[in-house]
Parts: C-alpha cells; sequence; structure tokens
C-alpha cells in the first residue's frame, strides 16, 4: 500500500496526492494531507494530536525536545509537558 492516497475509517481522505489548505482559521496555505502536514502520528487523531493538516508555519515540536511528533499549535497548548516555547 503507497501513501499516495487512501481512505480513513471516517470517510476521508488522506495522502500526499490530496491536495488540502492548512486547517487552522485564516490560513491558505497549499498543503496535501500527507504525513508531512500531519499533526501527530495517526491520521484522524491520537493521544499526541488532533490529527489534521497544517502548513509549516503552523506545525511545531515543543521545546524543549519532548519526543512527541509534530504538533498544531493547539495541540502543543493542550499538552500539559509543552512549556510554551515552540521551535
Amino acid at each position: 500500500m503507497g501513501y499516495a492516497f487512501y481512505t480513513l475509517p471516517n470517510g476521508r481522505e488522506a495522502g500526499y496526492d490530496v491536495p488540502d489548505t492548512c486547517n487552522l482559521d485564516g490560513c491558505n496555505e497549499q498543503i496535501d494531507r500527507g504525513m508531512a502536514y500531519l499533526c501527530g502520528e495517526e491520521p484522524g487523531g491520537d493521544e499526541y494530536g488532533c490529527g489534521g493538516y497544517f502548513c509549516y508555519g503552523h506545525l511545531f515540536y515543543a521545546y524543549p525536545p519532548d519526543g512527541k511528533p509534530q504538533r498544531c499549535p493547539a495541540c502543543i497548548a493542550k499538552d500539559d509537558d509543552a512549556d510554551g516555547g515552540v521551535r
């Protein structure tokens, strides 16, 4: 199975061949629904992130590094371990 196009259990299309825009309200940056733009580790969400897709300007790792995957600003803010800094 490749990751260019697939359908999530909730029916949403995902993959690096699926065009989208950043999921942050007000941002119209063109992206795709590939893993590089994913908040968390699993499409559809997991314990680390919401599963949304965000441009590189709105996707961060916590600082100091906490070993968790990249997350959007809202998911970093919700994380009790994050100290508020991003890189």
